[in-house]
């Protein structure tokens, strides 16, 4: 079979519907002598004549209408398994759409990524998951894990793509009675307040510690938590502020009247929060559907 060229099944094929060498030429774009050439080979290796001429005709042999046959199913099924495009429906997506975030990005991306999957894909099932960073690179080149989104500066390999989304600011969070009564803190008051500080795997609080470190403004940091679920429990029941990523703050705030968000008395570092994808699935119409979906919904945030 390694001797078999591919390419002269299409002139075995083109032959059966031209009955003529010339006019198999023409429809190939080929010269007359390159289809006779063709045929010879053909001829060798089945070891029939597989056409003979007869009248102003080329008819088949009974081995040429065999193999012509044959062939025509093998060039369709080339022609739709292997080269053409792979089609993808996501309606009839089945089985889980994978997502590694940290518990900011639940907040952040998964009500809206929710409602759109749940429109688009009805039958999909979709699974949120919190992995450490070395656990998501394994995934997103396992294919266990379709996208990373967030804040994870581990993943600068050349093995993964990544595209921006959108940019977050910090703002600080304490207790909607706090003494402090200020909606934009002073230096002065910002150093004057006690911290809690959440060092979680997400580790966008890296972002906000490296900017205080480069501005050489030390807080007075009494408590660390891994959890930022915890924060607004914390903060409405001590005098501490909590500095977080902005939706993150202004999520808390809504949802509990104990808290309220802050302003910092300096410009927020700004935090890009991205899809990673590995590059295995870069052409993937499956990944490429849902990095539409996620940069059509939050691209378009300011």
């Amino acid at each position: 079979m390694s001797e078999l060229d591919l390419n002269l099944l299409y002139v075995l094929v083109a032959l059966d519907d031209c009955r003529s060498v010339s006019d198999t030429a023409i429809k190939l774009h080929r010269s007359q002598p390159a289809v006779s050439a063709a045929l010879g080979k053909l001829r060798g290796f089945f070891d029939d004549p597989l056409f003979v001429r007869i009248g102003n005709t080329m008819q088949p042999t009974p081995r040429g209408r065999g193999i012509v046959e044959s062939a025509r199913g093998i060039l369709r099924s080339v022609g739709t398994d292997i080269i053409a495009a792979p089609v993808f429906d996501p309606a009839t997506l089945t089985g889980p759409i994978s997502l590694a975030m940290s518990d900011v990005g639940e907040i952040v991306f998964l009500p809206k990524l929710l409602k759109d999957l749940r429109r688009l894909a009805p039958q999909a099932s979709i699974n949120a998951v919190s992995l450490p960073a070395a656990q998501i690179a394994e995934g997103l080149e396992a294919g266990t894990v379709d996208l990373a989104m967030g804040y994870f500066p581990d993943l600068k390999k050349n093995n993964f793509f990544q595209q921006v989304l959108f940019t977050d600011g910090f703002v600080g969070l304490i207790r909607a009675d706090h003494p402090m009564a200020a909606k934009k803190l002073s230096l002065k008051q910002f150093l004057q307040l006690e911290h809690a500080v959440v060092r979680a795997e997400s580790r966008s609080e890296e972002v906000i510690e490296g900017y205080l470190k480069r501005k050489r403004i030390q807080r007075r940091v009494v408590l660390t938590t891994p959890h930022f679920g915890s924060a607004p429990v914390l903060v409405a029941q001590s005098d501490l502020m909590v500095t977080v990523p902005e939706p993150l703050a202004y999520y808390f705030s809504a949802a509990s009247p104990q808290v309220r968000v802050v302003g910092l008395p300096f410009p927020s570092p700004r935090i890009p929060l991205r899809q990673f994808w590995h590059r295995k699935f870069h052409h993937d119409p499956r990944s490429r559907w849902l990095r539409m979906v996620t940069a059509e919904l939050f691209q378009t945030r300011s």
